[in-house]
């Protein structure tokens, strides 16, 4: 006889129900995808806990098979749901998101609650500016799982060796359960339920520059002038909030910047773009266009007692959008279309935990954002519900109504939107960076590990603030961080108010000269990282991965969080790394511009045997032509064999959507004393002819390179010596 149901009768009865979780018994479960199980717990109900993660509703595809051994199992206690995922034999576990410490997770725990956290102090890093209820575990085979917590409650995610466990402060929930051969293809999974990046536009991986604030359209083209006269790649200028009148969002500066449209154009003329930051906070003032818009049409979060909810931000106390409401959104969205008149290119949407400066970061107030019990009205498929429910999601809801409203703005145009506060999933609107980071080596090797786990919680588009956000930063600690920053997908520089300057020519002119090598690397390589993109907007892979991608069942790998993988075929090693564990097997030194490999401050960059990395030659900006020449650098494996891809298209727009786009695959191959470097396929329409006129083949033999010159139609044959 079960006795647990009587017995938990008896305790409600008696009150004490406060030290005792409920059970709660599985409704349902299927398969909702290849090897990827839904789970149901009795009571769900999708009005308390509604998804905000997944990118469409699954469908059950059938039972689970007999032998799958992954079920987690739900409690319930004082109003508050729990799941636990135990664990069997020698699992490495990873995920979570946004996190700081270590790049393996064993024994760890965070909270999940978006928080802005200057220099990651709050809870001592505990707490971040996202919320990622995800886990991934590599078993001692190399096989993988992940596991999604589909709930948008404040949390704590624990990552025990033996366990996982989800502890919410809110209503049951679904979990997914993926497992697969690979981590790579679990990470896949992850994106088939939560959905993959936009293929952003081209000039979106190059360099960006950004200070808190360059503080007039003076300073703006001094610093973009200053670019181009000392020859250092970049393309892309950042305007922080003090290009706004008075901190209104979607309003400039009568004074510093009186002219935007004039200032956006310079910037283009010199091959710039401009990305320019939009805060949720709207400051409360009956002559500000924008809030007696948001008055009219009824859009601010309120308090409970019908009356406006207002925070102190940046501009003072402002009124706040409620996203969850499908009006405020499209609301929103529409505000863009005047201000992206202007010339602008991309957005900043940041302080959208969102934050507010109420200086109270204790457990029991607002944790320096609304108070928990402050209601959302909800609309279409998501319903009324607290703060407590609905804070995780609000910079995802604010990214997806300012992505449409990008878009709809500008329809022949990617989007380029940049986030602080984010949720899982929400990589289908915003990239993002990991926050207000500290000028130290403690952040600088930190940022490794921040970002790979980002990249393995689906989104790969992502990096930190170059040289650190907080603090005065010396050439050295600058040079350091650039020389494998320019190698992270996102590679911005940027700095506080405050601070020194931090330019690439900050810091006298051996700084100069080693900054201007990094980020000649990086634009050598826009071929290359082009195409991981694109790949990546295809599958969910991160464009940058840990080393153990290289080979899931070397157990020495799994720990490493110095050295990255660029793909599968380039392996980074920073110059601050000591005595990394890297992959086995062939790779090759590679050089991509004049002196890198004596440069101490230049990341060690090899090419993985069996691999053509395509690279294009040192420009400016991403508006240059790369593929003049084009460069295949080759690196043979154990059985002479080699190949590789190359996407090009427009660089922008969304004609690749209609085939106007070229994915180009080569292969090489060694027979006796010859190497034949050929193309073995092509996708797509886009004719790249004029595009690529002539490649030149760097073949990189047991330390040696051997050189040869072609085209795409003929083919290159390299005799090796």
């Amino acid at each position: 006889m079960n006795l647990k149901p009587i017995l938990f009768s008896f305790l409600i009865a008696a009150g004490i129900t406060t030290t005792t979780a409920q059970e709660i018994s599985v409704l349902k479960s299927s398969l909702v995808g290849n090897r990827i199980a839904e789970f149901i717990p009795k009571g769900f109900d999708k009005n308390k806990t509604p998804s905000l993660i997944l990118a469409s509703e699954p469908k059950a595809k059938g039972k689970l098979p007999s032998d799958w051994s992954l079920v987690p199992e739900f409690t319930f206690k004082n109003e508050k749901a729990s799941a636990v995922l135990n664990l069997k034999g020698d699992v490495s576990l990873y995920g979570g998101g946004e996190v700081t410490g270590p790049l393996l997770r064993n024994g760890q725990s965070i909270k999940l609650w978006n928080t802005d956290t200057g220099a990651y102090s709050v809870e001592g890093g505990k707490r971040l500016y996202q919320t990622h209820p995800w886990v991934m575990g590599v078993r001692a085979d190399g096989s993988a799982f992940g596991i999604i917590f589909d709930s948008t409650w404040k949390a704590e995610l624990i990552t025990n060796s033996n366990q996982i466990i989800y502890n919410s402060e809110g209503a049951l929930f679904r979990v997914y359960i993926i497992d697969r051969k690979s981590p790579q293809e679990v990470i896949k999974g992850l994106s088939e339920l939560t959905g993959t990046i936009k293929l952003p536009p081209r000039w979106a991986l190059g360099y960006h520059q950004c200070r808190f604030s360059y503080d007039s359209e003076k300073r703006v083209m001094e610093i973009a002038d200053t670019f181009r006269e000392k020859k250092i790649p970049c393309d892309v200028i950042w305007m922080d909030i003090d290009y706004m009148q008075g901190y209104r969002v979607f309003t400039f500066d009568s004074i510093r910047f009186k002219n935007p449209k004039v200032l956006n154009d310079n910037l283009h003329k010199k091959g710039f773009r401009a990305v320019y930051m939009i805060d949720p906070g709207v400051k409360v003032d009956k002559d500000y266009a924008v809030y007696n818009s948001g008055t009219q049409s009824d859009v601010w979060v309120k308090q409970n007692n019908g009356e406006e909810y207002h925070g102190k931000v940046w501009p003072g106390d402002c009124a706040f959008p409620d996203f969850t409401s499908p009006k405020t959104r499209n609301w929103w969205g529409g505000l863009y279309k005047d201000f992206l008149a202007t010339g602008i290119d991309g957005v900043w949407n940041d302080m959208n935990e969102p934050a507010v400066n109420d200086n109270d970061f204790s457990e029991d107030k607002r944790l320096g954002t609304m108070p928990y019990d402050t209601p959302h009205k909800g609309g279409g498929n998501l319903p009324q519900g607290s703060h407590l429910l609905y804070h995780n999601a609000y910079g995802r809801l604010m990214v997806e109504a300012s992505y449409n409203g990008i878009l709809k703005a500008n329809p022949s145009k990617r989007p380029f939107l940049l986030t602080r506060s984010n949720l899982l999933g929400g990589q289908r609107y915003a990239a993002t960076w990991t926050g207000d980071n500290y000028a130290g080596w403690d952040h600088l090797k930190l940022s490794v590990p921040m970002s790979l786990t980002l990249g393995l919680s689906g989104q790969p588009f992502n990096g930190p603030d170059i040289g650190g956000f907080l603090g005065n930063t010396d050439g050295d600690l600058w040079a350091n961080w650039l020389g494998f920053g320019a190698f992270m997908p996102f590679a911005r520089g940027h700095a506080c108010a405050g601070t020194n300057d931090k330019e690439p020519w900050a810091y006298g002119a051996e700084i100069e000269k080693t900054s201007r090598i990094a980020l000649e690397r990086r634009y050598r390589l826009l071929p290359y990282l082009y195409t991981l993109f694109y790949e990546s907007s295809q599958t969910g892979l991160p464009v940058m991965a840990p080393v153990f991608f290289a080979d899931a069942q070397d157990s020495r790998l799994r720990a490493e969080e110095q050295a990255f993988l660029l793909g599968e075929n380039l392996l980074v090693v920073p110059a601050f790394a000591k005595d990394p564990i890297l992959p086995s097997g062939i790779w090759e030194e590679l050089s991509l511009v004049d002196g890198d490999k004596q440069d101490k401050y230049q990341a060690k960059l090899s090419i993985k045997g069996g691999s053509i990395i395509p690279a294009g030659k040192i420009i400016q900006n991403a508006g240059e032509n790369s593929f003049d020449p084009l460069s295949l650098f080759v690196c043979l494996d154990k059985d002479g064999k080699a190949n590789g891809e190359l996407y090009v298209d427009e660089g922008d727009g969304f004609g690749f959507q209609k085939g106007d786009y070229r994915l180009v695959t080569f292969s090489a191959e060694k027979n006796n004393n010859t190497v034949l470097i050929k193309t073995a396929g092509i996708q797509g329409k886009r004719n790249i002819d004029k595009e690529i006129n002539k490649i030149n083949v760097h073949l990189l033999l047991n330390g040696k390179t051997y050189e040869g010159t072609g085209t795409l139609k003929d083919g290159i044959t390299i005799t090796l010596n």
